[in-house]
């Protein structure tokens, strides 16, 4: 989602003057959007910030020029009068529901007074309904935010505090939006939100409409080739979304479901709101429909009061599961949580060797995953060129990183048909079935 955030405050800005630069030595503006989600994350926010204002001291001995630096997203969000203390070289602090303002806001800049011009609000009117700007280029692949937010306020979880109650972007937004970037020429969108399964909206036909039938529609936009959504949660999971992953050839056949235990006992005490066994029916259900389907998900290890036997049980879930990837973390303590005042806070030794435990079982099942589509030919659409000569990247049905090499100089955004030939812990490589 920061991704798809930084690439609109782009669109945002390009009408104001000014464009990307790769050399931030010679930036006027520099805008570093932030994730909250971690405690890491946090830490390298203001270590590049430091980082920062060493650059920005010397482009002024140099130049005379001041950049103006702002900090977005959500550690904006949680952390603006900290920054400000931290960080006073800091001019913009906006949040993620704010970034529509950030032209107003630079046009406030004054060097001379070093006023600093915050926007953290939740505004009344949805920033989709600010964000008119033209979408510049994007290449083959795009995303597209439908839904923001959390209400399930589970006990380690800040999004509800930085991106606020849930929303659901209205259809005519979405349909929008997604033709404006097929016109730009993409041909696969991957629809975003906190829980992007949580979406709804007004139909057209005036009834409440979920993400199933919101896929459905944009498949009718004959250019729009392949359709992703992330990140789910297991209570939005309905049938009709099911029942998409058989019946809609151009959803791929991937589902990214967050479970974070394999303890009954530390799911409630995450407020997760659903047990392990629902869970797993859950799984059951989407391969009933789609046997074929890859799944991943997320898992937070060392959660405060985890004993041996939950990790256990963690272990044990994943094994039954049998997920082709998965995201893995040490539970990491947030201001402002419940989970942060919790007692019984596991120690750094603990959480690393469980941590260890749980990588190693999802790195076997994500090898093992991947060498079973050895020999197999799947329809790849080529995303870009890689780091070696007649070297192209593209992606799998199954969200696999796939590499072939082409002496064809206009591949980019074409779809081609690959043998996969071998396969490693996070990518595929495979020859062009038909190379002209």
């Amino acid at each position: 989602m920061n991704f798809y955030d930084s690439e609109r405050m782009t669109d945002l800005l390009k009408p104001h003057g000014y464009q990307l630069d790769d050399n931030e030595d010679d930036a006027d503006l520099i805008v570093l959007n932030t994730c909250h989600i971690r405690e890491k994350a946090v830490e390298k926010t203001y270590s590049e910030l430091g980082r920062i204002r060493e650059k920005i001291n010397i482009r002024k001995v140099k130049t005379g020029k001041r950049s103006i630096v702002a900090v977005a997203g959500c550690i904006a969000q949680a952390q603006g009068k900290e920054i400000i203390k931290r960080s006073p070289w800091v001019d913009i602090i906006v949040g993620p529901q704010s970034y529509q303002n950030l032209p107003e806001l630079i046009a406030k800049v004054d060097p001379v007074n070093k006023n600093k011009n915050i926007n953290i609000d939740f505004p009344t009117i949805p920033k989709f309904d600010q964000l008119n700007a033209k979408i510049e280029e994007r290449g083959p692949s795009a995303f597209l935010t439908i839904q923001e937010g959390c209400d399930k306020f589970c006990t380690f979880c800040v999004v509800p505090y930085t991106r606020g109650a849930e929303y659901s972007r209205p259809l005519m937004s979405i349909m929008d939006e997604a033709k404006k970037l097929i016109d730009i020429g993409v041909k696969e969108i991957t629809l975003l939100g906190q829980n992007v399964n949580a979406w709804n909206s007004k139909g057209l036909d005036d009834k409440n409409w979920g993400l199933g039938r919101l896929i459905d529609e944009l498949a009718k936009i004959n250019e729009l080739k392949f359709i992703r959504y992330t990140t789910s949660h297991p209570l939005d999971m309905d049938i009709e979304l099911i029942k998409s992953h058989r019946d809609n050839k151009k959803l791929m056949p991937y589902l990214h479901l967050p479970v974070q235990s394999g303890s009954d006992k530390i799911l409630k005490m995450m407020n997760r709101k659903h047990s392990v066994k629902e869970y797993l029916t859950i799984i059951e259900k989407v391969r009933d429909y789609n046997p074929n389907i890859a799944i991943s998900g997320d898992f937070i290890v060392g959660f405060p009061g985890e004993t041996e036997k939950d990790h256990m049980s963690t272990l044990s879930l994943i094994k039954k599961v049998n997920y082709s990837q998965a995201y893995s973390f040490k539970y990491s303590k947030r201001p402002g949580t419940p989970g942060s005042i919790f007692l019984d806070h596991l120690n750094e030794d603990i959480k690393n060797s469980r941590l260890h435990e749980v990588q190693e079982l999802l790195r076997s099942q994500q090898l093992s995953f991947n060498e079973k589509t050895i020999n197999s030919t799947m329809k790849i659409l080529v995303l870009k060129k890689g780091k070696k000569k007649h070297q192209y990247i593209g992606r799998s049905p199954f969200n696999q990183s796939v590499y072939f090499s082409s002496k064809n100089e206009k591949l980019i955004g074409s779809f081609i048909d690959l043998n996969i030939t071998e396969a490693f812990q996070n990518s595929l490589t495979g020859n062009i079935v038909l190379d002209f």
